[in-house]
């Protein structure tokens, strides 16, 4: 089967040199700033290049994919954009390059894009107020608008990409490697690696914790993506079940990598050296055990026959025997293992 130019056959690119950046392979000028645009450029391309899939171009089709959803991920992510249009050349008088996307707040995008009205925000911030949760939360609670939408608005707010799951699936390379209680204490799944780092995508930003366990686990820094609550938590079911086990990835001398389940430990009580008693050590251990009986007995015996008035034989001689159990008890496991003169022994 012949090689083919997916750039200049599906996306109708004339450009011929390569790689191409991720402008050209989005179809746009340089340094387009308007996340919606690129997002939507972006879900019309990645429908398109879909219909290949099931073909004979099925390999293609995937890499095609995975670089445009690369390119999304990178052009909606503010520090990402940032770093990369300075890379190519991109110069910002006057301020700093972050500064020149002019960012909006959640409630400009929610109130311009109409998204939600002034009275449905002021209804949402009391009630986010009142019970601890971020505005977007809030206006998700009460069913102002769709999911997606409010999320998209939120990730514009601050600065990072949205990521749709249906669009951008989970990397089974860096799935399984994830502690599964990790993934699901903080709702997250990782969908690829660009540029030096690993995106995971979650509802919400990740935790400095979070972030250096992952870090230190690829060896990577990590970045991360906005999604739906629901879309991860279908993720997380599927990928990190009760019952799911970490994984660790094995590489052999000729560079080949195999992954294979991580063995769970448990911690085992440290058990001390079992005592062994010498004949001589036994036989003092009875004497001592027979001398504290009789001694408790004794005791307790003349105890309750003084103490309780119109006592019973019956109730001296039980008193006698439990006090009397328990100080030979006690005498048993608490005689020593050995005695100083019984070496010949």
């Amino acid at each position: 089967m012949a090689k083919i130019d997916v750039y200049k056959e599906w996306l109708k690119i004339e450009e011929t040199r390569r790689p191409l950046n991720y402008y050209q392979l989005l179809k746009f000028n340089k340094f387009v700033d308007d996340p919606n645009v690129i997002r939507q450029r972006y879900r019309e391309l990645n429908a398109y290049v879909r219909k290949f899939a099931t073909g004979d171009y099925i390999e293609e089709s995937q890499e095609l994919l995975n670089e445009l959803a690369k390119a999304m991920l990178c052009l909606t992510d503010a520090e990402r954009k940032a770093e990369y249009d300075h890379s190519l050349g991109r110069k910002v008088e006057g301020k700093v390059e972050t500064d020149s996307y002019g960012r909006r707040t959640l409630e400009t995008i929610l109130r311009d894009d109409h998204i939600a009205s002034p009275e449905q925000i002021k209804k949402a911030k009391n009630f986010a107020d009142a019970i601890g949760l971020e505005l977007h939360e809030a206006l998700i609670q009460q069913k102002v608008a769709d999911q997606e939408r409010i999320m998209l608005a939120y990730a514009e707010s601050i600065g990072v990409p949205f990521i749709n799951l249906d669009d951008v699936p989970v990397d089974e390379y860096y799935a399984p490697q994830i502690n599964p209680v990790t993934a699901r204490q903080n709702s997250f799944v990782p969908v690829m690696s660009d540029m030096g780092k690993l995106i995971v995508a979650s509802p919400k930003p990740l935790s400095v914790d979070v972030e250096d366990e992952l870090r230190m686990l690829f060896d990577m820094p990590v970045s991360y993506a906005i999604c739906t609550q629901h879309q991860v938590n279908a993720a997380i079911a599927k990928y990190y079940p009760r019952d799911a086990v970490q994984k660790i990835v094995k590489r052999d001398s000729s560079g080949e990598t195999e992954v294979v389940e991580k063995k769970k430990t448990k911690a085992k009580k440290a058990a001390g050296p079992a005592k062994v008693y010498t004949k001589a050590a036994k036989k003092n251990r009875i004497k001592l055990a027979l001398v504290c009986f009789n001694f408790g007995f004794m005791l307790a015996a003349f105890g309750t026959y003084l103490g309780v008035k119109h006592a019973k034989f019956i109730m001296i001689i039980g008193a006698g025997l439990i006090l009397g159990g328990i100080a030979a008890s006690c005498a048993w496991f608490m005689a020593p293992s050995s005695m100083p003169d019984d070496e010949e022994e």
